[in-house]
């Protein structure tokens, strides 16, 4: 057995897994995360800003000195979407190697998704089941296809969160036609970009068998106003199951409420209650546009694989 911590540098947030590893069985010891907003204001010049750089740094040193002192052995820091994308990258890349003494490395969205599937797959209730994965975050959306080991089809797309905020401007409330606007630009590239892609390998492998998994931020979310649970309790989240009826329902109601009321939704945290508006309505588009009925969770994916052995060796 082994303790290793990875530490994930998103486009909205950066979250920390230390964990205790034997082959793929994954024991988390910490997991937390802290919003520091590094894709703030990024998307119209690609380049990341001082302050959100600066707030990225100091919490990875943080998370850091969190996983030393509780015995990681191995502490690896792996960056993502916004950092992939960035214009000034190596700026990052730097203040977080200062701060922390630990060189970030900033993976591929392709990288991302494999890493993804495979740690949700870590979940031996899943481990062999027909999966299409969606992982959604800030600035990307990764789809994967597979079964078991074998990952037939993985790709990261442009779809995220903070990207579709950043793009509709939304008011407080939004309004009407930016929720059909946001509705709209979805479909759009769902039905123009991704289905050609994916709806080729859905029919020739699955058929009528594969589920849709949703891990990530969002899904968790969701899971929790289904809940209506005030606290992260994996087991229970991981037993969730949503159906369209139920995603949809849920879009409309936090699309109509100002950002103070969806701060007191019951499930969904207060500092995310801005970007959920993307998140739940690019599960929403997905399940539409592929004809998907339900949506299943996982709480594993990213972090999960990135502390295994055969991850950080590969």
């Amino acid at each position: 057995m082994t303790r290793r911590a990875v530490i994930d540098v998103g486009t909205n947030s950066v979250k920390v897994l230390v964990a205790d590893v034997v082959g793929r069985c994954v024991e988390p010891v910490l997991e937390k995360s802290e919003q520091t907003r590094l894709g703030l204001g990024f998307y119209k010049t690609h380049m990341l800003q001082a302050g959100p750089i600066s707030a990225t740094a100091t919490v990875v040193a943080n998370y850091v000195g969190e996983a030393r002192r509780l015995g990681a052995e191995v502490i690896r820091v792996i960056a993502t979407s916004a950092a992939r994308d960035a214009r000034n990258r190596d700026e990052l890349i730097q203040a977080i190697h200062l701060k922390s003494g630990v060189l970030p490395v900033v993976i591929s969205g392709e990288r991302e998704a494999g890493l993804a599937f495979t740690g949700v797959t870590t979940d031996p209730l899943l481990a062999d089941a027909p999966l299409l994965l969606l992982d959604v975050g800030g600035g990307s959306a990764e789809f994967v296809v597979g079964e078991g080991m074998h990952q037939f089809f993985r790709r990261s797309f442009p779809l995220g969160t903070v990207r579709l905020a950043e793009e509709i401007q939304l008011d407080d409330p939004p309004t009407d036609g930016q929720f059909e606007n946001a509705i709209s630009l979805l479909t759009q590239y769902l039905s123009s970009t991704v289905k050609p892609i994916l709806d080729p390998v859905l029919s020739q492998i699955f058929q009528e068998r594969v589920r849709l998994v949703g891990t990530g931020g969002t899904s968790t979310i969701l899971a929790r106003m289904k809940l209506k649970s005030a606290s992260f309790d994996r087991s229970r989240i991981e037993n969730v199951r949503l159906t369209i009826g139920e995603v949809a329902s849920m879009e409309s109601l936090l699309w109509s409420l100002p950002l103070a009321e969806r701060r007191r939704v019951p499930g969904l945290p207060v500092d995310r209650a801005d970007v959920i508006l993307g998140g739940v309505s690019i599960f929403c588009a997905v399940m539409k546009v592929f004809g998907i009925g339900e949506l299943a969770m996982s709480t594993r994916g990213l972090r999960f694989a990135a502390v295994m052995d055969e991850a950080l060796d590969g």
